[in-house]
C-alpha cells in the first residue's frame, strides 16, 4: 500500500507495531498471497487487523498514534497475530501502558558513580573479567581482564568507552568477535531498542544512538527493525589479538540500588587454555578503574591517567 511510508511521526507503540508487521511474512499467519506485487513488507494493515479481530481504521489510527488507549485485550491479540516472543509482548504492553498515561518527560540521566563496595566486587572476581555497565552499555568500571577483553577499548578515552559504540566503530570489533559479530550487534541494538520503548527521550540514549545513527550504516538498518528480544548466549567466543582464541561463560545481572547498573562478567573452566588465556589478559591488563572518578584505580585511590 503506497499510504504506509513512514513519515517519521507517531508513537514508540505505532513504531514498533510497524516495524514488526513489516517483519512477519504473510505465509507464517496461514494467508495466501495472490498474483501480482505487494508494495507492503510483511502484512498489511487490513491483514493484521482481521488477524487480531480489530477494525482497519482502529488498527491504522493505533500504529499512527491518534489512538493512545489499546486495552489488554487488544495488546495479546495483536500480539498473538504478530507472532511475538513473550519478551516482545511483554515490551508491547510496556509501550501501550506508557502511550495510555502520557507519561511526563524523563528524569536526568542516571550518575555515573560506582559505589566502593561493587568496585571491591569487581578486584574480588579476579581474574575473571567483569565489568559495571549503565543502562546504556557505558562502562562505568571494570577490572584489568574486563577491560583487556574488548581488544583495543582501553586506547579510547575512559568516558566514551561504551558496548555498543565498541562494537559499531572500534576497527577490532569485528575481528575479535568473528562470525558471531552479527549476532553481537543484535543484542546491543535490541537491548538500547527496549530502553527507548520505556524511556524514549532519555538523555543519554539520545546522545548514543544519534551518535550511532549518524556514524554506523550497520546501526541505523538494524535501529529500524525495532527488535527487542533478548541476547540469550551463555557463552562468547572471542579472537583476541595478544590472547588468541577464547571462549567464555558469560553472566550478566542487574544491581539492585543502583540507577540501572548492571554486572557483566566472564567465566571459564580453571585448567584450560580458555582459563590461561584469561589469567594472561589478567595480569597484562591496566589496573581496575571507574570512569566517574577519570580513571581512579579501583579500591587504591591512585589515579592511572587512563583519560
Amino acid at each position: 500500500m503506497a499510504g504506509e511510508k513512514n513519515t517519521g511521526g507517531g508513537t514508540e507503540l505505532g513504531r514498533f507495531l510497524r516495524a514488526r508487521r513489516e517483519e512477519i511474512t504473510p505465509d507464517r499467519v496461514g494467508l495466501t498471497v495472490g498474483p501480482g506485487l505487494r508494495r507492503t513488507p510483511g502484512l498489511r494493515r487490513e491483514e493484521l487487523a482481521t488477524l487480531a479481530g480489530v477494525s482497519v481504521d482502529y488498527y491504522t489510527r493505533l500504529e499512527r498514534g491518534r489512538e493512545t488507549h489499546p486495552s489488554p485485550v487488544v495488546v495479546d491479540a495483536l500480539a498473538r497475530a504478530l507472532r511475538l516472543s513473550e519478551t516482545e509482548h511483554e515490551h508491547l504492553l510496556e509501550l501501550a501502558v506508557r502511550a495510555a498515561r502520557h507519561l511526563p518527560d524523563p528524569p536526568a540521566a542516571p550518575s555515573r558513580a560506582v559505589r566502593p563496595g561493587l568496585k571491591l566486587l569487581l578486584e574480588s572476581l579476579r581474574p575473571h573479567p567483569a565489568m559495571i555497565l549503565s543502562r546504556t552499555m557505558d562502562i562505568l568500571a571494570a577490572n584489568p581482564a574486563g577491560l583487556r577483553l574488548y581488544a583495543g577499548l582501553e586506547d579510547w578515552p575512559a568516558r566514551h568507552r561504551n558496548l555498543a559504540r565498541y562494537v559499531f566503530l572500534h576497527p577490532a570489533a569485528r575481528a575479535l568477535f568473528g562470525d558471531v559479530w552479527t549476532s553481537q550487534v543484535r543484542g546491543c541494538v535490541a537491548r538500547l531498542r527496549a530502553l527507548a520503548g520505556t524511556d524514549p527521550d532519555a538523555p543519554d540514549l539520545a546522545a548514543l544512538v544519534g551518535e550511532l545513527l549518524l556514524k554506523s550504516p550497520d546501526f541505523a538498518r538494524l535501529w529500524e527493525r525495532y527488535d527487542v528480544r533478548p541476547h540469550a548466549s551463555a557463552t562468547k567466543a572471542f579472537h583476541h589479538p595478544d590472547v588468541g582464541d577464547l571462549t567464555l561463560g558469560y553472566q550478566s545481572m542487574l544491581l539492585e540500588g543502583t540507577p540501572g547498573q548492571r554486572l557483566s562478567a566472564y567465566h571459564a573452566q580453571p585448567g584450560s587454555p580458555d582459563h590461561d588465556a584469561m589469567v594472561l589478559l589478567d595480569l597484562t591488563g591496566t589496573p581496575g578503574w571507574d570512569s566517574g572518578q577519570t580513571g581512579s584505580t579501583v579500591g587504591s585511590g591512585k589515579e592511572n591517567g587512563s583519560e
